[in-house]
C-alpha cells in the first residue's frame, strides 16, 4: 500500500475503494471476488427443474431480449446446456423489437409450446411477466425466469432467479442479465459435475453483455469481466474473433471501451435494424461460412443504423429548435423516427439540451398506439417520473436512466401535461435540477503525463459504469496547431502547451462549434479530459481526449 502511487489511491477513494485489501482486489490481474450461485433465491429449484427436463429428454427453449445483454445470455446458456443435452433438444427465442416488443408475450409462448417444448428459461426478462407466466402454466408449459431488472410490479409466480428480489440474500445486486445466466451455469456445472472449462469458455460472453448493459463494473462484475476479456482477447470464439477483425480492432488488445463503443453497437444493430438472430448466430456458430455471413450483415446493419440515427437526430433537433423554450422535459412526437434508434437519438438530444428526453413514435397497424422511449439526466429518475402516469400505459418498463412504454394515442395529451406538471414540481423543489457540474477527478500538470503515468491509469481497467475513465484537469494551457476534423468540421485536433513548455496532443470530439473560438483565440484555458494510449505501427503515443475547455 505504501508503494502505491498516491494518484491511484485518490482515484480509487473517489470510487469508494479505500481498504487495502479492496484496493489489491480492484487492481489484481486475477481478482477473486465471486459468490456461491446457490445464494440466489430459487437457484437450487431452478437447477433441479432444468436437470429433470434434461433427464426426461424434454425440449428446452431459452427466451431472451434483443439487446447485447440478452443475446449474450442466450448464447451462454445455450452453449452450457449443450454439454448436458443434444442440441436438437435446445432452441432459443428472441422477440422482434418491432412486432412483439420487450419481454414475454402469449403468442410467442403458444408458438414455443406448439414446437414441442417442455420448459422455457428466460434470460434478461420476465420478472414482472405475471400474466404471461400464468398463460404458459395454463397451456401446460413449465417456465422459469432468470433476470436482473427491478421488480416493482406483480412478480411472476414461478421459479424466479433475480438478485433484485426483495427476499434474495445474494450479496451483489448489480449483475447483468448475462451475469445471472452465468450464475445459473455455475450452479448447473457444480450440480451436474461438468468440467470447469464449460464455464471458462463462456466468460467472453459475460464480458460483452455486462459491459453492454452498463451495469457497475465493480465487485463480482469486475471479476467476471476481467477474466472474460482475457478469454475474448485469446480469440477463442470464432464469431467474436471475426467481428473484431471486421471492425479493425486488434485481437489481444481489445479494451472495455472497444467492447462498449464498437463490438456492442454491432451486436445491438441486429435487433435495432432487423432481427437479433443474426447476432445470436454469430456468437453461437462454429461454421465459418455462417460466421462470415453474419459478421458482414452486422457491419452493414450498424452502418445503416448510424445513417438512420444521424438523419433522425438532425430532423428531431430541427423541429425541436422551432419550439424549444428551455422546457423542463422534452417530448418529441415523430412520425418517421425508426423505433430501433429512437432511444439512441433521445440520448443524444439529452446530451445537447441537458433535459430528460422522450421520443414518441406511432405503433400498431393504424398507428392507434404510441411507443415511447426516454433517456434522462442524472438528477431525474425517469422510471419514477414515468411511473406517475402508470394508468396511461399498456406496457411500461425501464430504470432510472432509460424507460420505454406503449400507450393508446388518445392518452398522449394527458401524458404530456402530466409529465410537464411533475417536472415543474421537481424543479420547484430543486432549483439546481438542470445545472451541470463538470468536475475532474484530480488536477495534474502536463509534466506528469508520461508513459509510466498512462500505464498506471491502465491498472484501473476495465472502465465502465461506476468505474469511469479518470477525468483530469490541466489548469493552464494554450493551443498550438489547432485544426478541424470530420466531414462537417465537428471535431478538432490541437497540441496543449503549458508555461513550462510541456505539451500533449489533444483531440476534441463533436464539440468544435462550442470550443473553436477558445482554441483558435490564442488565450489561455483549462481543459478536462481523459488520457489515452494509442498504438500504431508498433509505436505508442499518449494523447488526451478532451471533454471540456474553459476560459481562464
Amino acid at each position: 500500500m505504501n508503494e502505491m502511487n498516491p494518484i491511484i489511491i485518490e482515484l480509487l477513494r473517489k470510487r469508494g475503494v479505500t481498504d487495502e485489501e479492496d484496493i489489491k482486489e480492484f487492481l489484481s490481474d486475477k481478482p477473486k471476488k465471486t459468490y456461491d450461485p446457490f445464494l440466489l433465491a430459487d437457484m437450487a429449484a431452478g437447477v433441479d427443474l432444468i436437470l429433470s427436463k434434461v433427464r426426461d429428454g424434454d425440449k428446452i427453449c431459452i427466451y431472451g431480449d434483443y439487446d447485447a445483454d440478452g443475446i449474450t445470455a442466450i448464447s451462454l446458456l445455450y452453449q452450457v446446456l449443450s454439454h448436458l443435452t443434444d442440441t436438437e433438444k435446445l432452441s432459443y427465442y428472441i422477440p422482434s423489437r418491432f412486432d412483439e416488443g420487450y419481454g414475454l408475450n402469449n403468442e410467442a409462448i403458444d408458438a414455443i409450446k406448439a414446437d414441442g417444448t417442455g420448459l422455457i428459461v428466460t434470460v434478461d426478462c420476465g420478472s414482472v411477466s405475471y400474466d404471461e407466466v400464468e398463460h404458459a402454466k395454463h397451456i401446460g408449459l413449465d417456465i422459469m425466469v432468470t433476470d436482473h431488472h427491478s421488480i416493482t410490479d406483480r412478480r411472476a409466480d414461478c421459479i424466479l432467479i433475480n438478485p433484485k428480489r426483495q427476499d434474495c440474500m445474494y450479496p451483489f445486486k448489480h449483475l447483468a442479465g448475462v451475469g445471472v445466466a452465468f450464475k445459473l451455469a455455475q450452479a448447473l456445472q457444480k450440480r451436474a459435475g461438468l468440467p470447469k472449462s464449460v464455464l471458462t469458455e463462456v466468460l467472453d460472453l459475460v464480458a460483452v453483455g455486462t459491459i453492454g448493459d452498463i451495469v457497475p463494473l465493480l465487485d463480482e462484475n469486475r471479476t467476471m469481466v476481467k477474466f472474460g476479456m482475457k478469454v475474448l482477447n485469446a480469440g477463442r470464439r470464432p464469431g467474436l474473433r471475426r467481428i473484431i477483425e471486421r471492425i479493425s480492432l486488434t485481437k489481444g488488445s481489445v479494451t472495455s471501451e472497444n467492447i462498449a463503443f464498437a463490438i456492442v453497437p454491432h451486436i445491438n444493430a441486429a435487433g435495432r435494424m432487423g432481427s437479433a438472430h443474426i447476432a445470436a448466430e454469430l456468437l453461437m456458430s462454429q461454421d465459418n461460412a455462417i460466421i462470415e455471413r453474419c459478421a458482414e450483415k452486422l457491419v452493414l446493419k450498424n452502418r445503416e443504423r448510424k445513417t438512420v440515427q444521424e438523419s433522425t437526430y438532425k430532423e428531431c433537433v430541427c423541429e425541436l429548435e422551432k419550439i424549444y423554450d428551455n422546457d423542463n422535459i422534452i417530448i418529441i412526437y415523430s412520425e418517421n423516427a425508426h423505433e430501433g434508434i429512437a432511444g439512441i437519438v433521445a440520448g443524444k438530444i439529452r446530451e445537447k439540451y441537458e433535459r430528460p428526453v422522450i421520443i414518441v413514435t406511432p405503433s400498431g397497424e393504424n398507428g392507434e398506439y404510441l411507443k415511447g422511449t426516454g433517456r434522462s439526466i442524472e438528477k431525474i429518475n425517469l422510471y419514477e417520473l414515468l411511473k406517475t402516469c402508470d394508468n396511461l400505459y399498456e406496457k411500461f418498463g425501464g430504470h432510472a436512466g432509460a424507460c420505454g412504454f406503449l400507450m393508446k394515442r388518445e392518452n398522449l395529451d394527458e401524458f404530456i401535461s402530466s409529465l410537464k406538471r411533475r417536472t415543474a414540481e421537481l424543479l420547484a423543489s430543486d432549483e439546481n435540477l438542470f445545472e451541470s457540474h463538470f468536475t475532474a477527478d484530480i488536477d495534474i500538470s502536463l509534466k506528469m503525463i508520461t508513459e509510466e503515468f498512462a500505464e498506471m491509469i491502465d491498472l484501473m481497467q476495465p472502465f465502465g459504469a461506476k468505474n469511469p475513465k479518470p477525468v483530469f484537469r490541466i489548469p493552464e494551457t494554450s493551443a498550438l496547431n489547432a485544426s478541424f476534423m470530420g466531414s462537417e468540421n465537428q471535431h478538432m485536433r490541437f497540441t496543449a502547451v503549458d508555461s513550462e513548455g510541456d505539451s500533449i496532443n489533444c483531440v476534441l470530439f463533436n464539440r468544435a462549434d462550442e470550443y473553436a473560438d477558445i482554441l483558435l483565440g490564442g488565450d489561455n484555458f483549462e481543459i478536462l479530459g481523459t488520457i489515452e494510449t494509442q498504438y500504431w505501427n508498433g509505436s505508442r503515443r499518449i494523447q488526451m481526449i478532451v471533454s471540456h475547455v474553459f476560459h481562464i
